[in-house]
């Protein structure tokens, strides 16, 4: 089924027979990564996307560091990281605040001695509203979040990057950034600028080791999907929950981006919602 947005591939009979956690192809998560050796930062981790990126990194053997204005949710997913046998660090973070995302990636290198991976995930879209009925306090939010929180990401944590030889920047991203629809003036021109701002810092800083590259992961089973759905507003909002995929394949699909697999990737988006792109992760047939 098309529609304005995504196409939506069938994935109910996937999902209803192997879980939210599925692995279906034979590739491994990440295989040239040396996950022990990793600390990762990742925005928006209290719920969602962040939380299963969160969750899954430290599976791996990554050290994680969880930022979210909602400082109690993030240190309770830290803990029970923590109580699995994981590395996981709480910090509340507003990243739409410098301050609060340089503070982030300054525990990383105080804790923990580095910063090798930011997932800039932290994203709104409320309130979704046709620009003659939008609030302008409110539309300005969504890009304060959308698009300076991730410029603050990479103003951040770039420079330790350099200095430390490498790094990965994934910013999460959205078939939004090429589409206009109807009610997300905002979301689509913040995820626009997300685009923009990754192929930037490629250009500016591919030669100094540091791989930025966007995930765009199709519709989530997330709670953002639930606010579109009682919006009525555009195709999004009609498809039924059980089209979107689980957080988790994203969170696979960005532990996959970090390595050297992905390369080709870089400066621009990698669509996890297409036969190629599952296969890559390790989701092929789903």
């Amino acid at each position: 089924m098309r529609t304005g947005y995504v196409s939506v591939m069938p994935i109910r009979a996937v999902v209803q027979t192997l879980g939210p956690g599925a692995t279906v192809g034979t590739r491994k998560d990440c295989s040239m990564t040396d996950w022990n050796t990793k600390v990762c930062l990742v925005t928006g981790a209290s719920r969602g996307i962040g939380a299963a990126t969160a969750r899954h990194l430290a599976s791996l053997g990554a050290t994680v560091v969880l930022a979210a204005r909602t400082v109690d949710a993030v240190r309770t997913i830290a803990g029970e990281i923590q109580a699995a046998g994981g590395t996981a660090e709480a910090v509340a973070c507003d990243v739409a605040s410098y301050g609060d995302v340089e503070r982030a990636v300054t525990l990383c290198r105080e804790r923990f001695r580095r910063i090798d991976i930011l997932v800039n995930n932290a994203g709104l879209i409320d309130p979704i509203a046709r620009l003659d009925e939008s609030d302008p306090q409110a539309w300005g939010q969504v890009i304060d979040v959308n698009v300076k929180g991730v410029y603050h990401g990479l103003r951040a944590a770039l420079p330790h990057m350099v200095a430390a030889g490498g790094g990965t920047v994934i910013n999460i991203s959205s078939g939004a950034a090429t589409s206009a629809l109807e009610g997300w003036s905002h979301y689509c021109s913040s995820k626009a600028a997300v685009l923009s701002l990754t192929a930037c810092a490629h250009k500016e800083f591919a030669d100094k080791g540091i791989r930025v590259i966007g995930m765009s992961p199709g519709t989530v089973a997330t709670d953002m999907q639930v606010k579109i759905k009682a919006s009525g507003v555009n195709p999004v909002s009609k498809l039924d929950p059980s089209d979107h995929i689980p957080p988790d394949w994203v969170a696979r699909g960005i532990a996959w981006l970090c390595n050297e697999a992905a390369d080709g990737y870089r400066g621009t988006d990698f669509r996890l919602r297409t036969e190629e792109g599952l296969a890559a992760v390790g989701l092929a047939g789903a």
